[in-house]
């Protein structure tokens, strides 16, 4: 097997040892099922507590099942979820939100997978029209899925935006601890304006395990039916809260997120100058997306694991983990360097 670092995912990286070794402890005697068990109340409690969260938060095996639970608490049918094209739920999740919900997605162009007040305006102006489905969600990707993050500043106006014209705000927190650790702030901070959350565990060192923070109180009654309906209540809960319980433990989310970032950062710093190589996005989290000439990203392809992004515009996505290490960047980088030019690939 080939023993390079991919740089195709996140989700390409292992589970991390503490939360292997959780897993083993919680497999040391039988409990009752469905969450009724010690792990689940105090990983449950915790991450509550860490949000600020008066609904309680709530585990699933998937972030899209995280997603269309967390959306599923805050639309009836014949309302939409305004959203950025690129959103995961837009383009990565087969059309789940639409199928499962029957709700229209209602999708915005932006620059750097960003909304603003004034992008939701434009999609605003069919409320009341019963021919049209009614904007009710603004739904926003912390991280984004350009790798961008949204500061606090922009959260507020996002908040007091979405309040003062009735709209509820989800937020899909995949990459959730990254954005904490590159703006230096607290899961309290970025959830203060959310009606709904999702926080991710499995790109940050878990395995399946993600889970969904309800922040407003009003919208906790309705979670347990949904979640069950939509086959997302554990019968071993335990075994996805024990994860949780393994990141919370001493700030290890926030570790393995700010390894992932200082990595990232590394090989944006080191592909400057190089021929060719120009970066795309600026680097705010654990992605770095970057445009080469398709010769280039065919010769690296031959030899490492990376997504084409953006194939018309040349766009490559290279992704760390929490276990990437400096070699494993600083490998990737000599062959970025070696490979800059088809003269010195042997072309």
């Amino acid at each position: 097997m080939d023993q390079r670092k991919s740089f195709g995912s996140d989700n390409h990286a292992g589970a991390h040892e503490a939360v292997v070794r959780a897993l083993a402890q919680a497999n040391t005697a039988d409990v009752p099922g469905y969450g009724d068990d010690p792990w689940t109340g105090r990983a449950a409690a915790a991450l509550s507590t860490a949000f600020g969260a008066r609904g309680g938060a709530y585990f699933v095996f998937t972030g899209t099942a995280a997603n269309i639970l967390g959306l599923s608490l805050l639309l009836r049918p014949y309302e939409g979820v305004i959203c950025a094209e690129t959103a995961h739920i837009n383009v990565d999740e087969c059309g789940a939100p639409e199928r499962i919900l029957g709700s229209k997605l209602l999708t915005v162009a932006t620059p750097d997978g960003k909304l603003t007040p004034e992008l939701i305006g434009t999609r605003l102006g069919d409320r009341g029209d019963e021919h049209r489905a009614q904007p009710r969600v603004v739904a926003i990707s912390q991280v984004t899925e350009l790798g961008t993050c949204y500061s606090l500043e922009e959260l507020k106006s996002l908040g007091e935006f979405c309040r003062a014209e009735g709209l509820r705000l989800y937020l899909d927190g995949a990459r959730l601890a990254n954005a904490a650790d590159h703006l230096g702030c607290s899961l309290a901070d970025l959830a203060s304006w959310a009606d709904v959350l999702s926080f991710g565990g499995t790109k940050n060192g878990a395995v399946g395990a993600e889970a969904v923070v309800v922040m407003a109180e009003d919208l906790a009654a309705d979670v347990p039916f949904l979640r069950k309906q939509q086959a997302q209540l554990a019968s071993k809960m335990r075994f996805l809260a024990a994860q949780f319980e393994a990141l919370l433990d001493g700030g290890l989310w926030l570790r393995n997120a700010g390894q992932a970032n200082a990595m990232a950062v590394r090989l944006a710093e080191g592909v400057a100058g190089i021929p060719g190589v120009h970066l795309w996005q600026p680097v705010e989290s654990n992605a770095v997306f970057a445009s080469l000439d398709p010769a280039h990203i065919e010769r690296l392809q031959r030899d490492w694991h990376f997504y084409i992004w953006d194939a018309p515009a040349h766009v490559v996505r290279w992704m760390t983990a929490f276990n990437t290490t400096e070699a494993d960047v600083d490998a990737f980088l000599a062959d970025i360097r070696r490979t800059a030019g088809g003269r010195a690939a042997g072309k």
